[in-house]
């Protein structure tokens, strides 16, 4: 069944995108879901048609106009069926480089490129964290845990039963590579090998442990060190804790490991909200107190803070109290907690609040009821005025 998305949001691209940056959107999704890169995985090879298909059109300027004007409809006139892509009209460099990048990411070198990049990394590897605003104020550390894949002990990363070895692949001829047609069938390309996944070599008799794979998942722990000043959605990067090269890189997993990204996410908090290094405070404050002003004690993460209230104080305003912030994560330097007052009206009053309330409102010259009226007359006396 033909994408039934739009080929701009297949890309991810603008309307009004350049030629160029129509190719580099078709490159990173080409990268991403290339189907020897995501070897058995139908929804990867579905999305890599699918982009494959909407830059056939899109870096054609002619298939473009007609495209834009008539959609789908308007291109099965011209072209007579659904696009497949045709790299002939790509410069050559491109292509090389675009698949190079592809054979890179898989470990296959991609044509004397591993001599140029140096060893092949494993892969990175993520996992999450959460903290709270009193563990971004003074930097902590926390355990974590997550499941990598490693190099099979038994084995040794070869897959092979003990005893037995790996053979020559008989599809390749041991060079974990093979030609076959690209799509537009304009050339040939070079691919990993369908039989044995790009080792140039196949198991026989697998492994009782990893079953031919060469690799197994190992739980692992370890102490992580967050900084303080770290924000939500900011990742560590520990080295070397990621998987080794995979089984078609190095069997044994020689060269370097990826790295682990831990990515942390700062609670909310029930008193402060956070800007950046500065914190805000909502402070409740009384009538009297923003009408005659108060020397008060507000929260701070660092403990109680002194605050002057200035007499005649509005709802809204907003005071600051300096260096009762969060340090920054870069120079340490403390950012400032803001105080947003808010002018609270009391629900209840004693008898004696309420008379001296009320000579402060005829000071004032202001009508107010003695006593309140009943919801149900004031309602009835509402609903006669609109008679």
């Amino acid at each position: 069944m033909p994408p039934t998305r739009e080929y701009y949001e297949v890309l991810g691209v603008d309307k009004k995108a350049d030629a160029e940056e129509v190719k580099r959107a078709y490159r990173r999704l080409a990268m991403k879901y290339h189907p020897d890169r995501n070897p058995g995985d139908a929804e990867a090879e579905a999305k890599f048609k699918e982009a494959a298909e909407a830059y056939e059109v899109l870096s054609d300027e002619q298939k473009r106009r007609i495209y834009d004007q008539y959609g789908r409809e308007g291109l099965k006139g011209s072209s007579g069926g659904p696009a497949t892509h045709d790299f002939s009209r790509m410069d050559p460099n491109d292509i090389f480089s675009m698949f190079n990048d592809i054979f890179e990411g898989m470990g296959m070198g991609g044509g004397g490129a591993r001599g140029r990049r140096g060893p092949q990394r494993g892969y990175d590897l993520e996992t999450e964290v959460s903290i709270t605003l009193e563990d971004v104020a003074k930097g902590c550390e926390r355990d974590v845990e997550f499941t990598r894949l490693d190099v099979c002990k038994k084995c040794v990363g070869s897959g092979a039963k003990a005893g037995s070895s790996p053979q020559t692949c008989g599809t390749c001829g041991g060079q974990g590579r093979v030609q076959q047609a690209g799509l537009g069938g304009m050339f040939r390309m070079v691919v990993a090998c369908p039989t044995c996944g790009g080792r140039g070599k196949v198991v026989k008799e697998f492994c009782d442990v990893c079953k031919g794979r060469g690799r197994v998942p190992s739980k692992r722990s370890l102490s992580v060190r967050i900084p303080a000043g770290i924000e939500d959605g900011q990742a560590i990067r520990v080295q070397g804790e990621g998987e080794p090269p995979g089984p078609q890189v190095s069997a044994s997993g020689e060269g370097p490991k990826g790295d682990l990204h831990v990515v942390v996410h700062v609670k909310k908090h029930d008193v402060f909200q956070r800007e950046g290094e500065h914190l805000v405070l909502e402070l409740p404050l009384s009538f009297t107190q923003a009408a005659l002003g108060a020397a008060i004690e507000v929260p701070s993460l660092e403990g109680a803070a002194k605050l002057d209230i200035p007499r005649g104080t509005q709802h809204g305003d907003i005071f600051r109290i300096e260096g009762k912030g969060l340090p920054t994560l870069r120079g340490g330097r403390k950012g400032d907690l803001g105080v947003i007052a808010r002018i609270e009206v009391p629900r209840k009053l004693t008898k004696k609040q309420e008379e001296l309330l009320r000579a402060f409102a005829q000071s004032e010259d202001k009508n107010v009821n003695p006593e309140s009226a009943s919801f149900w007359k004031k309602a009835g006396d509402f609903l006669r005025g609109k008679e």
